[in-house]
């Protein structure tokens, strides 16, 4: 029986689906697969980029668990592409190798000021707020009024993280450094802008509702911008999570204002032009005013507006990073594709060389739309094998020793059963779920021990 050696680099949701579909799906091949993954623990951004009071969407770790634990597959985590292992190491090992690399950065936005003293991207924020090892510990939460730009879930997971009054956030696995930076903001405002209308936002209708529920904080929206045009109310009309966004809408301008010490207010229809500043620092929000253009976008008025904020967020997308040896499209911030194959700039395809999840499409779709995705790049790597590698060292002990003679104090699937178990415990004493190890050396030595 032919065999196939596969690596994967990248143990998020990408890179794990890609692996149990492999296992599952083809029986021709003989099939050994190890996940590479530059962090000491798996799961990407399920672990590191979902805010930590969503449960519901970590439940997702549980199906991914069972496919680490099924003893099919190895894990090295702390493992580096490019530094620890390369591209050449993979081609004497391996017939072929899968990138799942995802988009942690955050996409840019060109306007004059975005690089003033308390302005911050979101991506950068939500790495601090779910603990990621390569970020600072502290974050500078000092503004009263903050902006957040984007209509995204992303914007609306940055704005509750911000709005939400930091004891209602420890039942979560929220690490203490991160309590404690919330617990001393002096925020009052959270204002989210949209570019487009109510009923072209991009956020889900659960992530709205939940705005609607945080303790202490009102809910601001504004009559002006729900004058629907016909595009508007055919949306609503005819797509079943719009219909129950404008509900939540219509619930909280029937509203009175409130009392609460925070308000989140929910503005459309700005498109962003500044963020101005004095000494270096953020100041204000400047933006026009837009109209639906009759054709499903928007167009501006000519009317301009400012905001006085102190901070302000982009969540106006994710974007990938290059990798080393590996094509890269620098305008979309992906590797070069098609339907998995990895392209070269003269679009011919590279031998063994695959790609899935966000970095193989951008960042779209929820985490379940990778599973589709997936089996696309694996239904090529079978029918591929022409293209595949011959690897002079297949063999799967040639691995681990190869790092352990670089020194790469990896970690394995046994390694994070100790993390897990560890962090749990944590937890237990102070009746949370877990409290998540944020220091990597910690997390390597916890694994390790």
């Amino acid at each position: 029986m032919t065999k196939l050696r596969l690596a994967i680099v990248g143990a998020g949701p990408a890179g794990i689906y890609a692996a149990d579909i492999l296992h599952k799906a083809e029986k021709k091949f003989d099939v050994s697969i190890d996940l590479f993954e530059q962090l000491p623990a798996p799961y990407g951004l399920v672990r590191y980029g979902v805010a930590p009071d969503h449960p519901r969407i970590k439940g997702i770790i549980n199906a991914l668990r069972d496919v680490l634990d099924s003893g099919e597959i190895r894990l090295f985590g702390n493992v580096l592409f490019g530094r620890d292992i390369t591209l050449d190491d993979l081609k004497k090992h391996y017939n072929a190798v899968i990138f799942s690399t995802g988009s942690i950065r955050d996409a840019a936005l060109n306007i004059p000021g975005i690089e003033l003293d308390g302005s911050y991207g979101a991506a950068d924020f939500v790495s601090w707020y779910d603990g990621h090892p390569d970020f600072p510990r502290e974050w500078p939460l000092t503004a009263q009024s903050v902006a957040v730009i984007g209509n995204g879930n992303v914007a609306l997971d940055v704005a509750r993280v911000l709005a939400k009054h930091a004891d209602d956030l420890l039942p979560t696995e929220i690490p203490d450094n991160v309590y404690q930076g919330l617990k001393a903001s002096p925020v009052t405002d959270v204002h989210v802008f949209g570019r487009r209308g109510p009923a072209q936002v991009k956020f889900s209708p659960l992530e709205l509702r939940e705005l609607g529920e945080l303790n202490d904080v009102d809910m601001v929206v504004y009559d002006e911008d729900f004058d629907y045009d016909e595009a508007s109310k055919a949306a609503i009309a005819s797509n079943k999570q719009i219909f129950v966004i404008d509900k939540v809408f219509t619930k909280w301008r029937g509203e009175e204002a409130g009392t609460a010490s925070r308000r989140l207010h929910l503005h459309f229809y700005a498109n962003p032009l500044e963020v101005t500043g004095e000494n270096g620092k953020v100041t204000g929000f400047r933006y026009e005013r837009t109209k639906p253009d009759a054709e499903g976008g928007v167009t501006g008025t000519g009317e301009i507006r400012e905001l006085p904020i102190q901070a302000i967020y982009r969540a106006v997308g994710y974007f990938g990073s290059p990798l080393d040896g590996i094509p890269f499209d620098d305008k979309r911030g992906v590797i070069p594709n098609r339907e998995g194959q990895v392209i070269d700039d003269s679009g011919e395809q590279l031998h063994g060389i695959y790609a899935t999840g966000w970095i193989k499409r951008g960042p779209v779709g929820l985490i379940g739309h990778t599973k589709s995705d997936a089996m696309e790049t694996i239904s090529h790597v079978i029918n591929d094998q022409a293209n595949w590698w011959t690897p002079a060292h297949p063999e799967e002990e040639a691995i681990p020793a190869l790092l352990a003679e670089r020194g790469v104090d990896f970690t394995n699937i046994d390694g994070w059963h100790k993390l897990d178990q560890h962090e749990l415990g944590l937890g237990e004493p102070v009746g949370r779920t877990r409290v998540k190890v944020v220091d990597r050396d910690e997390m390597v030595r916890v694994s390790n021990a």
